[in-house]
């Protein structure tokens, strides 16, 4: 009897996925949409399965952003705690939707709220990844004026990640609008001192100096195409990278 196929080995022993909350949402973007949070968790099972240990940051525009919010009158640091809170929902809407792939994962909050989430430990949330739990960073940082982009490019230092995987809904990043612009140009792999000369737009400035400080590689790429974040994984050529 032939043998089947062996499948192909991860690239990355530890990734950190960033998740913008408007995923959440679906086409639309605002709200929690169930079928889009459910495929989400698919796609996290599929690399989980292979071994792959999952650490996921996930931000809260789908449900309130601080920034947006201090636009309408609300004070600055204020709007950016409520946008924490929003992405603890999230956190736990994606952990209901793991642990019902039979995954188990861990919600550890920037902000403590024993009920529901455990507090930050890097040790403790190491140990819950050799242990094959995904861990789910809410929270942000747990500071006002900080992204969640710039909570993902520390945890993924803090906790030793290989890479940072952005999740967007284009398949990497151009030299402009693709949207705007039908020339417009991907590139499979840019440096950070290039992203940063073209003013690439691939996190804000505090996380984007974390990672080239750290020499920490990002891969920006379209999530919502099926099993593209295990193409990641793999290694395929699929989005953009951004290394040193």
């Amino acid at each position: 009897m032939k043998k089947p196929a062996v499948a192909s080995q991860p690239r990355y022993r530890r990734i950190l996925l960033k998740l913008s909350g408007e995923a959440l949402g679906g086409g639309e973007g605002q709200g929690i949409n169930p079928e889009a949070v459910h495929d989400m968790a698919c796609q996290v099972a599929e690399v989980q399965k292979l071994g792959v240990e999952v650490v996921i940051v996930v931000g809260g525009g789908n449900i309130f952003r601080g920034l947006q919010g201090s636009e309408k009158g609300i004070e600055r640091a204020t709007g950016d705690y409520m946008g924490m809170l929003a992405t603890v929902i999230n956190a736990l809407a994606l952990q209901d939707a793991l642990e019902k792939q039979g995954i188990p994962t861990r919600v550890q909050s920037a902000i403590n709220m024993t009920q529901i989430a455990e507090p930050f430990i890097r040790r403790r949330a190491v140990r819950h990844l050799e242990k094959g739990r995904v861990v789910i960073f809410a929270a942000g940082t747990g500071n006002p004026y900080f992204s969640t982009d710039t909570a993902a490019a520390l945890r993924a230092n803090e906790i030793g990640a290989e890479v940072v995987l952005k999740a967007t809904k284009v398949d990497g990043i151009y030299d402009k609008d693709p949207k705007k612009h039908a020339d417009a140009k991907r590139y499979e792999q840019v440096s950070y001192s290039t992203a940063l000369e073209k003013q690439l737009k691939v996190m804000d400035a505090a996380a984007f100096a974390l990672c080239m400080d750290n020499k920490m590689p990002i891969v920006v790429f379209d999530f919502f195409k099926p099993h593209n974040l295990r193409n990641v994984v793999l290694g395929k050529k699929v989005g953009t990278q951004v290394v040193a």
